[in-house]
């Protein structure tokens, strides 16, 4: 179980009794006053890889994607995976379920071993854990310096479009990952109701 503050990851509340014990200090006549946001994990698509692309985190690079910059709209149209930002060789696959919110993410379909060996190798090793990270390649729209001393990066890529995402060996943001499971909104509390969520959690209405 995975619950979000007020769209904040909150490690603390990730068991029950934390949760109630939460819920219960910041329930104020059947309104919790933050918006408080569980999550379940599911499965993905068979055959299919989700996959964080890219997050706000600082690479090796010293640089920084902003995850609510990204302008999707072409890629959308053309979702390919390549192997290592390779143009010359076709895609090993295409993306579904693209989105950027808190960061990029999507679920990775590779092609079929009747028409693309490569590419079907590639979906096998990233089955078998031989493969894990992926490398976004963007055009940069708008691009933020930083010059203070104690920066942690250089600059922040502000807004970008996403061209390809690529399967690699050693990407620049280490986490760019895969996983075999997706997060899942199971409920969002902010709303009044009659009985608090924690009383209806607590009588088994609802579910954490």
């Amino acid at each position: 179980m995975i619950v979000k503050v007020d769209g904040i990851e909150n490690k603390e509340l990730g068991c029950r009794e934390k949760l109630l014990s939460f819920l219960k200090e910041n329930t104020h006549g059947g309104k919790v006053s933050p918006q408080v946001e569980v999550f379940k994990s599911i499965d993905v698509q068979k055959d299919s890889f989700h996959w964080v692309m890219s997050t706000f985190d600082v690479d090796r690079d010293f640089e920084k994607v902003d995850p609510t910059g990204w302008n999707l709209k072409n890629y959308l149209a053309n979702p390919v995976i390549l192997w290592s930002h390779d143009y010359t060789i076709p895609a090993i696959g295409y993306a579904e379920n693209v989105k950027a919110e808190t960061v990029l993410e999507g679920d990775i379909v590779f092609n079929s071993k009747e028409f693309d060996e490569f590419g079907w190798s590639i979906g096998q090793r990233v089955k078998a854990g031989a493969l894990r990270c992926g490398s976004v390649g963007f055009i940069a729209e708008e691009v933020e310096f930083l010059e203070a001393k104690d920066r942690e990066c250089d600059l922040i890529f502000r807004k970008q479009e996403l061209l390809e995402f690529s399967i690699c060996c050693v990407p620049a943001n280490p986490f760019a990952r895969s996983g075999e499971k997706r997060l899942e909104i199971t409920e969002v509390i902010q709303e009044p109701e009659t009985l608090s969520f924690y009383d209806r959690l607590s009588k088994g209405l609802a579910r954490a």
